[in-house]
């Protein structure tokens, strides 16, 4: 018997794995998908505090900007890196609206003009007047880093489709899958947008948003897009082999689209909208990865105690940037610690 069982090999299940285990905890990872899940894989991979829902929102996910730093002292070689963000999806007062309320939260904001815009994008195409750059942001291709989690927790994958939960007398006592049953001491749901039929039968409605992800890599190309780019009308970031990675949906963050365009329609204007932010560049779709983005009916989080004795929750957008701090802050609280006033605003209970 596991003494924790997480359903899910996601970037968020991974973290929980990483975490537990070195609080010297039992743990079993049991997933439909390979190690890195589905979601995982068709993120962006933008670690950043300056979109954020509320200031606990904020603060939680300013946190976990240090729990991935944290992580990458205790986990060497893992695939996150620093460039920062130039951001620019909001023009004039709304700009300049943006950055007096983060930097009143305490976030880090420069503001450049065109010439500095230019010295730091040379190859960027249409240079705005003016944008915020954010020093503090990151990137990392999330299923990787779950990956890499995975192997550093020593964790075991079990490759199964979890399709109830077990339990008796209020509380958990393990999953029924299709390849039977397995007990476990505890059970950690890291399942996305999986887990609302496994909560049904416990009287417990989890609302989801309809948010379909699409992500469009492209094929090599020479250092053009040194930070991440937040403009109003894409988003991209460059990974180490070249590569552009780009959301199909615009300020795919706040995006509230349920539905996605014809796919060779969306790859077209994607592909457009990085020519024309990267003239002269030879730009060609390579692949794609797409997948439901796990977003909360109210947009926050979902992370603590569930409505059984035993049985955790970890469902969130994005968790490219919360699955660190959310996993240090739950495997305290799994393992018998002090309920963090970190999560107070985001527990399930407050679903009914």
């Amino acid at each position: 018997m596991a003494e924790t069982l997480i359903i899910g090999a996601g970037i968020t299940g991974a973290a929980l794995a990483f975490q537990l285990s070195r609080r010297g905890e039992t743990v079993s990872i049991v997933s439909t998908h390979a190690e890195g899940g589905l979601a995982s894989t068709a993120s962006f991979g933008w670690l950043n505090a300056s979109y954020h829902l509320s200031r606990a929102h904020y603060r939680l996910r300013h946190e976990a900007l240090e729990a991935h730093r944290r992580l990458m002292r205790l986990v060497p070689g893992l695939p996150t890196e620093w460039p920062g963000c130039l951001w620019y999806e909001a023009t004039g007062a709304a700009q300049e609206e943006t950055a007096s309320d983060l930097q009143a939260l305490g976030y880090r904001v420069e503001r450049l003009d065109r010439a500095a815009i230019g010295a730091r994008m040379p190859a960027l195409g249409p240079v705005p007047e003016c944008a915020l750059h954010f020093p503090e942001e990151g990137a990392a291709d999330p299923a990787e880093l779950a990956r890499a989690l995975i192997a550093a927790s020593g964790a075991r994958v079990i490759r199964a489709t979890v399709r109830a939960l077990d339990h008796a007398g209020g509380r958990v006592s393990g999953v029924v899958t299709d390849r039977g049953p397995i007990e476990a001491g505890r059970v950690v749901l890291a399942t996305g947008t999986g887990t609302p039929p496994l909560l049904q039968p416990l009287g417990l409605v989890l609302p989801m948003l309809q948010r379909p992800g699409l992500m469009i890599a492209t094929n090599p190309l020479p250092p053009v897009c040194p930070l991440i780019l937040a403009t109003p009308d894409q988003e991209v970031r460059q990974d180490a082999a070249g590569r552009l990675h780009a959301p199909a949906a615009l300020a795919r963050q706040s995006d509230h689209a349920e539905r996605l365009g014809a796919f060779p329609v969306v790859v077209q204007a994607t592909l457009m909208r990085l020519r024309t932010l990267f003239p002269g560049h030879e730009i060609h779709f390579a692949r794609q990865a797409m997948a439901l983005r796990p977003v909360p009916g109210d947009g926050l989080p979902v992370l603590g105690q569930g409505p059984l004795e035993g049985l955790w929750l970890a469902v969130m957008h994005s968790a490219a940037t919360l699955a660190p701090v959310a996993a240090e802050l739950l495997a305290q609280e799994i393992t018998g610690g002090p309920e963090s006033a970190g999560l107070a605003d985001f527990r399930p209970s407050r679903f009914g």
